[in-house]
């Protein structure tokens, strides 16, 4: 009976040290998770970083690492507020969708039935269209991002609202910043408060979430940690090696329903465990709703639900949420599981580990993701490989097949972070397994051109306008680099 007792006493001190809440999940469990950040933090540069583990619907692991503010020494606690940016489109699409379970909006209603004064060419664009970017309006953040912009909101919809469309409505996926402006607006008229304070009323509060809140680097809210990056240049210099700086936010209140948000890995976790809890919606079916993907005209699904990304699988599906490169969160609905991980450094990615991560909480997970699959192989034999990887993992399960998507966006990920040769790989393993497709060759010719393969480059943006006229950008390179 006492080695019993020890046994229990020393799980028990195990979980006290790993901020372990429910003491459900095994050392080996807490140790492969704390070996797993650890190793990513150190290859990825990440400064600070807190972690959530949701396992039935309670918080069965909460843990912070590192530093919050380098300059200060100050390191990260579980109450310390993280930039989460695009992760709040998911609460944006949270309160649209309980305005549709209330019976004020229907997602296939056109925006013009809730907003007037808008341009002719957006006035049928759906409600649903817009959450799933789909919609082919003009970016704003297009407009202001321009270097010396500095012209009113007012200002700067006006000239958005004069400015083409990008594609027809429903034939393309752009993500767009004017989609989440107009969400907004609606949200304020029929929620009958502004959308910072429906979200606070409406989520915060009944998730209990006390340490979230909305602003930018120049709002001052106790707990809120800066955020950082690496830069390759400044002052018109190429750096010997890349420079860890502060990252200055800037989000205008009428963007934040797209990118304002500030969180703890606690607090998200809370809210996702009260939205399956049904605790955000009047019905069952809300839920449902929220994470089933959109559809392009012809009939197939997008990648978006509502505000949330899905990751459709055989088995082990995922909807997950992400934002700046440096926060995100998934979620298992068929596992009853969820992670958070939230990090102070932009280009960090969080995403690309997340379903490992899960396979030490359900080991079919990782398997069951074909990009963490093909990730978990290639660190160990080189992204030279791809190829035979591929093949390998196809001959040991006939339904191995990851998604055009889903490889070209790991692609870029990796290309952000310097790693051109290894994502040129991906960007080529995807062109060989989607042949038809337009917008492989687009990345490929865009991966040559960060690897000065200009006349391989040339040859893949051809392809890519042949198969699709439309494609503008492909159209504007291949002029500038047939004038070089």
């Amino acid at each position: 009976m006492w080695k019993i007792s020890i046994f229990r006493t020393f799980i028990l001190a195990i979980c006290m040290i790993f901020n372990i809440t429910d003491p459900v999940i095994s050392y080996g469990q807490v140790a492969r998770t704390d070996d797993l950040l650890r190793r990513e933090m150190k290859e990825r540069r990440i400064p600070g970083l807190q972690v959530a583990i949701v396992q039935k619907g309670k918080i069965v692991l909460l843990r912070s690492y590192g530093m919050a503010d380098i300059e200060q020494a100050v390191p990260v606690s579980n109450h310390s507020m993280f930039s989460i940016n695009s992760c709040t489109k998911a609460f944006t699409g949270v309160a649209i969708m309980q305005l549709v379970d209330e019976g004020k909006v229907a997602l296939q209603a056109p925006v013009s039935r809730y907003l007037d004064s808008l341009p002719e060419k957006w006035q049928a664009v759906t409600i649903r269209q817009l959450l799933t970017h789909v919609s082919g309006l003009p970016d704003i953040l297009h407009i202001i991002s321009r270097p010396g912009y500095n012209k009113s909101e007012q200002e700067a919809w006006a000239e958005t609202m004069t400015a083409p469309m990008e594609f027809t409505t429903g034939e393309q996926f752009s993500y767009n910043q004017t989609n989440y402006v107009l969400l907004g607006r609606i949200i304020d008229k029929f929620s009958g408060m502004p959308f910072i304070r429906a979200f606070e009323e409406r989520q915060f509060k009944p998730a209990g979430m006390k340490h979230t809140c909305f602003g930018d680097s120049y709002d001052v809210i106790p707990d809120a940690i800066p955020t950082y990056r690496y830069i390759s240049r400044l002052y018109g210099e190429t750096l010997p090696e890349p420079k860890l700086t502060r990252n200055v936010e800037e989000f205008p209140p009428y963007r934040r329903t797209a990118s304002g948000m500030k969180s703890t890995a606690e607090d998200l976790a809370r809210w996702i465990i009260a939205l399956q809890k049904q605790q955000l919606f009047r019905t069952a079916a809300a839920l449902d709703t929220l994470w089933k993907a959109g559809v392009y005209n012809n009939g197939q699904p997008t990648q978006w639900a509502l505000g949330w990304v899905t990751r459709p699988r055989p088995q082990h599906r995922a909807v997950t949420a992400t934002g700046g490169g440096r926060a995100a969160f998934f979620v298992y609905p068929d596992d009853d599981l969820a992670i958070v991980v939230l990090t102070n450094l932009a280009g960090s990615y969080p995403e690309d580990f997340i379903d490992e991560l899960a396979g030490f909480y359900n080991p079919a997970i990782a398997a069951a993701d074909p990009v963490t699959a093909l990730r978990m192989q290639l660190r160990q034999r080189g992204y030279e490989h791809a190829w035979e990887v591929y093949q390998e993992l196809k001959k040991a399960n006939a339904g191995f097949q990851p998604s055009e998507t889903d490889l070209n966006d790991w692609a870029y990920r990796v290309q952000s972070r310097g790693k051109k040769k290894e994502a040129l790989e991906i960007f080529r393993l995807n062109m060989l397994l989607f042949p038809d497709s337009w917008n492989v060759y687009d990345s490929y010719g865009e991966a040559l051109l960060q690897n000065n393969r200009k006349e391989e480059a040339i040859k893949m943006y051809q392809k890519s306008i042949l198969l699709n006229p439309q494609n503008n950008n492909g159209k504007r390179v291949l002029e500038t680099l047939q004038q070089q």
